[in-house]
């Protein structure tokens, strides 16, 4: 199986962009200890939106590592998502939005190309897990693929992709200990253990 996975962690202003650095290195040893190939992209660098189209035809599985900046991706990661799935139209990635001239009221996000491929994102928060699940906290107890990830999540069914389960790392920037951070890194390496070696989500 063939993974392709995007570091989403923007360096700018106070933010280094390291515990997706650190997060990236985890997903690569596990998946090079279990003998899948690999390519990796870092949305820092300079990059060829051609070349970048053709990662995406190439793997199996898309793994998306990103932060949220104000509840939304970083504006390099948008732009990124912006150029390469443009510069996938009829080229691997989508065709159309899915629609006829005839019969316009129907069949729209069914243009993609990328079916039988699927994606996994994890995100990373300031905010605490229990911003999300506790009633009368900030998210209103809406799970973060239930909210802010859901158009995130129609982008990747729009181009044909089925989801796996992901994984969200919260309170990475006041409450980041080594203990959760430790806990965390146990946590995420069972759930790829789950999600790709039992083949949990790829039967």
């Amino acid at each position: 199986m063939k993974i392709f996975i995007i570091n989403g962690g923007q360096v700018f202003a106070h933010s280094g962009g390291t515990f997706n650095n650190t997060l990236t290195g985890w997903t690569k040893s596990f998946f090079k200890k279990n003998g899948f190939k690999l390519r990796i992209t870092n949305i820092n660098d300079d990059f060829d939106a051609m070349v970048e189209v053709e990662n995406f035809k190439w793997a199996d599985v898309i793994i998306y590592h990103t932060p949220i900046w104000w509840f939304q991706v970083p504006n390099r990661l948008k732009k990124y998502i912006d150029e390469v799935f443009s510069a996938g139209h009829q080229n691997g990635i989508y065709r159309s939005d899915g629609r006829s001239r005839n019969n316009p009221d129907i069949n729209y996000g069914t243009g993609g190309l990328m079916q039988g491929k699927k994606y996994m994102v994890t995100s990373t928060w300031n905010a605490p897990d229990t911003a999300f699940t506790l009633p009368g906290e900030f998210f209103d107890q809406t799970a973060v693929d239930d909210g802010i990830l859901v158009g995130f999540h129609k982008m990747n069914q729009f181009v044909g992709m089925d989801r796996i389960d992901g994984f969200h790392f919260h309170d990475l920037e006041k409450n980041a200990t080594p203990e959760r951070v430790d806990n965390y890194h146990r946590d995420y390496l069972q759930h790829l253990q789950e999600a790709f070696i039992l083949e949990k989500h790829l039967s």
